[in-house]
């Protein structure tokens, strides 16, 4: 029989890739090491800044791992909407004594070059998010022996990445923190996402693939939930961002339990595509307005989000967070992963002491 993606780990605890430096080798690799599957996030980086850390991660771990890539986005923004969302963010740069970043730089993600490293020097698993890649890819993949999936937010999403040849779904419920991985970027769409359990159960009637779960998940009895309504594992973002290994700003891991941040949101504002954070003053202040143009609000707001952190003010900067962020525990990684083991199994007891009564 195939390998499947929940062989390569003792646990159905998989480690979310959170772009922007949180999924950095030694937390990969740290919960590769207790038992779970560790990712890098590849979106953002270099082709060689993607390869230089995957070389870290085998030398901090021999357990398997995987990387996730950001599927390319078509060409679809208004140039002008941008240069009036610039306009408005003027007051931002003077009040950060920064520039704007330049929309149009870094546009392209790499991902050809990406895929040609993955190729050549194999990793045990490569994850796709914002589209489904072709099934010349995906069989390009399996030819060298690297399992795949996709993140899919939609029935249909999975059908999507089923029909290519994809080894697995990662579901993505609309409690997730961070960007949420649609295939297709719809404004009139917002906000209008499917929650975990419910969009579990859709997908499991609707793909034979094995599912990953993703969304607002912090405990382990949450990953029973998921287990029992069909999926095969669970992915935990916010719950490992806060470890001592989580390359995520400081800043950013002490906002996840200060009692100032006390509900999340999808906006627009940093990056141009909804994505899910704390809600901030920046968020509040420049959400309702920021159009549907990623990459390129990304890059605009990359200084401005730089500068704010360097001037120690987490108003400023994106506070990607899941729903159930104040459920963070700051333990480091491998510990966590065996928390969580321990929360599934008392789950599971208590699931069949409640059967059998």
């Amino acid at each position: 029989m195939s390998p499947t993606l929940t062989d390569l780990c003792h646990y159905p605890i998989v480690q979310a890739p959170m772009a922007g430096g949180a999924s950095c080798p030694q937390l990969a690799a740290a919960v590769s090491e207790a038992g779970g599957l560790g990712f890098l996030a590849a979106g953002y980086k270099t082709a060689d800044g993607m390869y230089q850390e995957i070389k870290q991660v085998r030398g901090l771990t021999n357990q398997p791992f995987g990387v996730n890539l950001f599927m390319p986005q078509p060409e679809y923004a208004d140039p002008a909407a941008v240069a009036v969302y610039a306009s408005q963010l003027a007051g931002e740069a003077a009040w950060y004594e920064t520039q704007l970043g330049d929309p149009d730089g870094g546009r392209d993600d790499g991902f050809d070059a990406k895929l040609a490293i993955l190729l050549d020097d194999p990793v045990p698993v490569v994850t796709f998010t914002f589209g489904c890649p072709s099934r010349d890819v995906l069989d390009s993949l399996a030819r060298v022996g690297t399992l795949t999936a996709v993140t899919v937010t939609t029935p249909e999403e999975a059908q999507a990445a089923q029909r290519v040849g994809a080894d697995a779904v990662c579901v993505q419920g609309i409690e997730a923190g961070g960007h949420q991985g649609t295939h297709r970027d719809n404004p009139e769409a917002d906000g209008s996402g499917i929650g975990l359990i419910a969009l579990i159960a859709q997908v499991r009637e609707t793909v034979q693939i094995p599912i990953i779960a993703t969304g607002g998940l912090m405990r382990g009895g949450q990953l029973a939930a998921v287990l029992t309504a069909g999926a095969d594992a669970g992915q935990f973002g916010t719950a490992f961002l806060v470890c001592p290994e989580s390359g995520a700003n400081l800043l950013h891991k002490q906002a996840m339990t200060n009692p100032l941040f006390v509900r999340t949101e999808l906006t627009r504002a940093f990056s141009g595509r909804p994505a899910r954070g704390l809600v901030n003053r920046f968020m509040r202040e420049h959400g309702p307005y920021a159009p549907a143009a990623y990459p390129q609000i990304h890059h605009m707001t990359s200084t401005l989000r730089k500068a704010a952190a360097k001037a120690g003010d987490p108003q400023g900067m994106a506070l990607w967070a899941g729903q159930g962020h104040r459920l963070a525990r700051e333990l480091p990684a491998g510990q966590l992963v065996e928390v969580l083991a321990a929360e599934l199994a008392e789950a599971k007891d208590a699931l069949g002491t409640r059967g059998a009564a």
